[in-house]
């Protein structure tokens, strides 16, 4: 029986967490929620973001989910408790999740602006490491440039300069991508970022959790199978449609949703 999971994102960021869940899982149905009509979620305050928050949950609450998946930073850095508390099914987070696999004693963090400002991930790393020094980096255009279409890849690698160099300067052994945004841009970043320094992308531990969880069977595939993905957003569907087949490839159907009715 395919276990039903939720996974939301203001975007098209969420499409990381996806697709880990699915290269790693094919027993899973799908229910993807994107809150494009309030894209992106990292520039709003975190009284704005908590009650996303419960909305979010209201919407899933009669969907029947075995888990939800947080593929959100922010939401999950601002009011991960909400959603813990109100589901009252098993959520699984992209912070805490990612704290659990730090390897080393400087650790640099690309974020949104609000992510940054809760300072969670500096909270829950230092929480679990001794000694461990965790440099944040505020990067409020990203996710702006990597929704746009078509990318402006000159635009997206001079900002990869601006938001790298201070960490850098830090001489730290690792980076996680701490909006599944970035991911996105995986390959422009690691062309920027010292061969030297690893590149942490928070979905992998999140999927490997979740599959620890549920004791799911060691699974790979190559390519992952959206099948059983069904797509909710909250706006501009057309637009959302677009994203959906340059960036998974897929032509699917994309349902209308209002969040604001469940509040």
């Amino acid at each position: 029986m395919k276990l039903k999971v939720g996974i939301f994102d203001s975007g098209i960021g969420g499409f990381t967490v996806l697709n880990s869940l699915l290269l790693k899982n094919k027993e899973v149905e799908v229910l993807y929620l994107a809150d494009i009509e309030r894209n992106p979620y990292g520039d709003r305050n975190i009284d704005e973001i908590r009650i996303i928050a419960a909305q979010i949950c209201n919407w899933f609450e009669d969907k029947d989910l075995d888990a939800l998946l947080v593929a959100c930073n922010t939401t999950n850095s601002c009011a991960f408790d909400i959603l813990r508390d109100r589901l009252n099914i098993p959520c699984f987070d992209l912070i805490d999740s990612v704290s659990e696999i730090i390897s080393s004693s400087r650790v640099g963090i690309l974020a949104t602006p609000a992510t940054i400002k809760s300072s969670f991930y500096k909270r829950i790393i230092e929480s679990k490491y001794k000694d461990i020094k965790v440099f944040q980096q505020s990067c409020p255009e990203f996710v702006y440039e990597i929704e746009k279409m078509p990318l402006d890849f000159e635009k997206i690698k001079n900002l990869s300069d601006i938001y790298l160099e201070p960490l850098l300067e830090q001489n730290i052994n690792e980076i996680i991508l701490g909006c599944t945004h970035y991911p996105l841009i995986y390959d422009i970043l690691r062309k920027k970022i010292p061969s030297g320094i690893k590149i942490i992308d928070p979905s992998i531990a999140l999927i490997n959790k979740f599959n620890k969880y549920f004791y799911k069977e060691k699974y790979c595939d190559e390519v992952p199978s959206y099948e059983d993905v069904n797509f909710f957003a909250t706006g501009k569907i057309e637009e959302f449609t677009i994203k959906v087949s340059n960036w998974l490839g897929i032509n699917k159907k994309i349902s209308l949703v209002n969040l604001r009715t469940y509040t």
